[in-house]
Formats: C-alpha cells, sequence, structure tokens
C-alpha cells in the first residue's frame, strides 16, 4: 500500500500544480497522512533547482500549518481518536512520544522535525500533553525548515547523483541528524549545569 502512495506522490511532482499538491502534501504528512513531502520536494528541487527555496519554504509553512491541526486534534479531540490509535501500528510510538514530550518539550519537538517517523505522531501528542503552543510552533519552525531547507540545499549541491543516494540513505541521513542533535543537546545541558 505504502510503496503504491509513494510512486503516486513521485508522479505528482511533475504536474503543473505540484507546487499545491507539495504544499497540502507536507500539510496532511503533519496531520493525517504517512507518506513525507520529501518524496516530492526531492524530484521538483531536482527539476528546478533555482525554486527550491520555495519548494523549502512552502514545505515548511504548511507542514507547521498542518502541525498546528495535529496539535489541535491531540487537544480538543484526542479522546474521539484515541481507540483508533491505540490499535494502530503507532501506538507505542505515540506513547513513547507522549513520555518524551513530557520530559524534553521543546528539543522534543525540534528533533521530531527532522525524523523519518510521521510528524503526525508528535503534534498530535504534543496537543494531548498541552506543551506551550509557541513553544511547539517555535520548535516545529526550526526542526521542520531545517529538514525542508537541508534538503533543497543538498539537492542544489548535489544535483542528481545526491538525489539518488539520498532516497537509498533516507532513514540513515534522518537518524544521523538526530544523534548529533541529541549531542549537542547533551553537551549544552551538562556545560549548564
Amino acid at each position: 500500500m505504502f510503496l503504491r502512495l509513494y510512486d503516486y506522490v513521485i508522479a505528482l511532482s511533475a504536474h503543473r500544480r505540484a507546487p499545491s499538491i507539495l504544499s497540502a502534501l507536507s500539510f496532511a504528512e503533519s496531520s493525517v497522512f504517512p507518506i513525507p513531502p520529501d518524496v516530492m520536494l526531492i524530484p521538483m528541487c531536482l527539476a528546478r533547482p533555482k525554486k527550491g527555496w520555495l519548494y523549502a519554504a512552502l514545505c515548511t509553512l504548511f507542514s507547521i500549518l498542518g502541525g498546528v491541526a495535529g496539535y489541535l486534534i491531540g487537544k480538543l479531540a484526542f479522546g474521539w481518536i484515541e481507540p483508533w490509535l491505540m490499535d494502530s501500528h503507532y501506538a507505542d510510538t505515540f506513547t513513547a512520544a507522549v513520555t518524551a514530550f513530557e520530559t524534553w518539550g521543546f528539543w522534543y519537538i525540534l528533533l521530531a522535525g527532522f525524523t523519518p517517523i510521521p510528524y503526525k505522531v508528535f503534534t498530535i501528542s504534543a496537543g494531548v500533553v498541552g506543551m506551550p503552543f509557541l513553544v511547539f510552533i517555535a520548535g516545529s519552525v526550526i526542526g521542520r525548515g531545517g529538514r525542508f531547507f537541508l534538503v533543497a540545499a543538498l539537492i542544489r549541491l548535489g544535483g542528481e547523483k545526491l538525489a539518488s543516494r539520498m532516497r537509498v540513505y533516507i532513514d540513515i541521513i534522518g537518524w544521523v541528524m538526530i544523534a548529533l542533535a541529541v549531542i549537542v543537546f547533551a553537551v549544552v545541558k551538562m556545560n549548564g549545569s
């Protein structure tokens, strides 16, 4: 099922309305949809490298707006979706995300922006635990913006060869970014103590 969705999204990246589709995909991935917008962002940046920054900005803006929708789902309507969520394959991830939000707050949402785990898990969790809204927005802007602008920059610098390698190694790249961020956070925390 996901492979077909993935292939469909790749095909949409060549459509004349691709920027609108990219925006809708970015919004949906942050609140309900499982396919990350990178699958459209990468081929769109390859096709029109000069518009890469615009595409990254669209991904960031609409991902944050979708994140706000996910946050509101968690805050206002969690009781309605809880039975479905707890029966889905996202249940363990969601439970871990809630615990991490209670412990790490801003840093967790910032790191969540870079992970290969669907962002909706984090946005809904943030609403459930009542994370301060402005802190949620700030972490989302830095995390999601950092991710999408990094992808656009890498595609602009590396072109087609880098894009094909990124597709193969995107999960590894995401986890390396998380590990680096955790190390930086730990060093800052230790020096601040």
